[in-house]
């Protein structure tokens, strides 16, 4: 059972950490589904539409749209799958790979200036070894 105190801060960096990803969220131009289904695809590689559903969480009723979309801009294209017929496989394009590049830096772009108006040097020092705190936490 946490500690009253390990209960606190747990509540605090949750609250932070959602409020600071909305936040950074606000810098995109790519609405968020598809901007998830671009990463997932580039951390994971090519998958089906059911798999990018199963992934993300929604139904794939709603992943066939997101992916419609994303395949009339040019940011996804399909390919055979190797083993199964029936199936086809959804990779990044170089124009979805530039699109989740250009998302990613208007992010951490955001985030940079941000730190730097906001964050005095050690304060700057102390988040720096904070974040090497919270990706242990994630890894759990």
């Amino acid at each position: 059972m946490p500690t009253p105190e390990s209960a606190a801060v747990a509540a605090e960096l949750r609250g932070a950490i959602g409020k600071l990803t909305r936040r950074v969220k606000h810098e995109d131009r790519i609405p968020l589904g598809q901007v998830a289904v671009l990463g997932a695809l580039d951390r994971d590689g090519a998958m089906t539409t059911s798999d990018l559903a199963t992934d993300q969480r929604v139904r794939p009723q709603s992943m066939a749209r997101a992916v419609g979309l994303l395949l009339e801009q040019g940011l996804l294209t399909r390919r055979p799958h190797p083993t199964d017929g029936r199936k086809t496989l959804l990779d990044l394009t170089e124009a979805g790979h530039a699109a989740l590049d250009a998302e990613r830096g208007r992010r951490a772009g955001w985030l940079a200036q941000a730190i730097e108006a906001e964050l005095s040097a050690e304060e700057r020092e102390l988040l720096a070894r904070s974040a090497g705190l919270m990706e242990r936490l994630a890894a759990r």
